[in-house]
């Protein structure tokens, strides 16, 4: 959830989400539409259909528990080696190096402040020096507090790093059509082509339709012959 969305949406969803899943079979054996519509205002529909699928992963090979493996966890969908990293930390209090935003900040007002186009290996190799081993949760809490601190001292620190980015309008995106398509499916289990493009009379048809049918190839949803749903 925390993936590219503030910790102030993510509050206001987690205990909502935990609470209609509360354990890795549930979310396993839940409707796929039920998993999107708990996830609605987190952005990155693609980011609940993998929760689901390593869900049932989970259940299938390692008997509903969470693996500690760094290697296995980055064989789950979406997860990466940096998450990978930070639930292993995070879930078994087990020093891992891993860098996001806040942590990213806190070593360059303290290591690279006067410099610029830092990248993340000259972190990498400060953090293998100083992690506290012995309680890396606590540690890695107390970074992203002090990172979240800094960034309103300093709100430019972050554009000192090589791998800043300034992210793309959201407004008119295909992530926005992504996202009003899915609403629509949500609220309403079938629709016709027809009645989409009714429903984004502003937009393309030729451009909804290449949508639709992306939506379809990741799994999203099924194109049937006479209407288009959730997948199962």
């Amino acid at each position: 959830m925390l993936q590219q969305t503030q910790t102030s949406r993510v509050s206001e969803k987690f205990l909502d989400f935990i609470k209609m899943f509360p354990d890795f079979q549930t979310l396993a054996n839940a409707p796929l539409d039920s998993v999107l519509g708990a996830w609605q205002g987190l952005g990155y529909n693609r980011r609940a259909i993998a929760l689901k699928k390593i869900a049932q992963i989970i259940i299938t090979d390692y008997q509903g528990e969470l693996p500690d493996s760094k290697e296995i966890l980055e064989s789950f969908p979406q997860i990466g080696k940096a998450t990978a990293s930070s639930i292993i930390s995070f879930a078994f209090n087990k020093p891992t190096i891993f860098i996001e935003t806040n942590i990213r900040r806190v070593y360059i007002y303290f290591f690279f402040f006067n410099e610029n186009n830092v990248d993340d290996k000259e972190i990498l190799q400060i953090m293998e020096k100083t992690i506290d081993r012995d309680n890396p949760r606590k540690w890695y809490y107390a970074l992203m507090d002090y990172g979240v601190m800094l960034k309103k001292k300093h709100p430019d620190l972050h554009k000192k790093s090589a791998h800043y980015q300034k992210q793309a309008p959201f407004k008119g995106s295909n992530r926005e059509i992504r996202g009003k398509i899915l609403d629509l499916l949500i609220k309403k289990k079938y629709f016709t082509q027809s009645e989409i493009e009714r429903n984004l009379e502003n937009i393309n048809s030729q451009k909804i339709m290449e949508i639709i049918h992306q939506l379809e190839k990741e799994g999203f949803i099924n194109i049937n012959e006479d209407y288009i749903e959730i997948a199962k």
